[in-house]
């Protein structure tokens, strides 16, 4: 069952939106100055807050978790009869949002990755998007934030005047950065993974024939060997667990346990 918009998908609950609905949402809360979390989910993503309490416990206080992945589209439209014809990805999802943003005078702030990374980013986001306003950017220190540098962060990216804050710290870092930054900051933060190197050309997409079959997993252990453990044993629990929930068979709740405050992860 559909409630508020989300589908319980083995405890985690996620939005049945497309790209239209997700960037109208963001856009809407950019203007009006609203704090927002939202996050590209996929496979990944999605087990790691079935795995760990604490991150589901995040994760469900999302404003917005999007379908990143085929098979998490999948199962909304197998458990709750969602209908959606396509998933939300986190790098078509950045480049509607920056769109909207280009066409409506809001400006971006970039968040994580490193200093190379983020030049690339910008000046492909700048050359797709001839209006877009990049506020400012900031790479990770790939390390926890210590409480000086986390208010020195939120200072910078409140003095920038950016309306929406773009983050690719990997996952769950970047989630439990948004869940942490959300009301400090008071602005739409969107964590989007790989959308940083994939955008700045940095890191090859899998084909579209790929992505659209649920293959694109494939395709990144090809190109990231060291990603071998999450497929091989994430993607099989997850579908053992879905088939397990659509049978009948499990329940699963979206209760979690409050994490500790400010770990300020990056």
């Amino acid at each position: 069952m559909i409630e508020n918009g989300k589908g319980n998908i083995i405890g985690i609950r996620i939005d049945a939106v497309d790209y239209k609905a997700a960037s109208d949402r963001v856009v809407h809360a950019a203007r009006e100055r609203q704090p927002m979390a939202v996050s590209a989910v996929a496979v990944h993503g999605l087990m790691t807050g079935v795995l760990d309490r604490e991150h589901k416990y995040r994760l469900n206080r999302f404003d917005l978790l999007v379908p990143d992945g085929q098979p998490v589209r999948w199962a909304l439209n197998l458990l709750h009869s969602a209908k959606l014809r396509d998933r939300v990805y986190g790098p078509n999802l950045m480049l509607t949002v920056c769109a909207r943003a280009s066409e409506e005078g809001l400006r971006v702030f970039l968040y994580g990755s490193t200093p190379e990374v983020l030049a690339g980013l910008r000046t492909n986001l700048e050359n797709r998007f001839p209006g877009l306003q990049i506020a400012g950017m900031e790479p990770s220190k790939f390390r926890s934030l210590t409480t000086e540098e986390r208010n020195d962060l939120i200072g910078q990216v409140r003095s920038s005047g950016a309306d929406i804050i773009f983050v690719g710290l990997g996952c769950p870092r970047q989630e439990v950065w948004a869940y942490e930054f959300r009301e400090a900051l008071s602005i739409p933060i969107l964590a989007v993974g790989a959308a940083f190197p994939f955008l700045a050309g940095k890191l090859a997409q899998a084909p579209k024939w790929m992505q659209d079959r649920g293959l694109e997993w494939v395709f990144r252990l090809t190109v990231e060997p060291r990603l071998w453990r999450r497929y091989a044993f994430l993607n099989p629990a997850y579908a053992l667990l879905v088939a397990s929930q659509a049978m009948g068979l499990s329940h699963f709740t979206t209760d979690g346990i409050p994490p500790p405050k400010e770990a300020s992860h990056d």
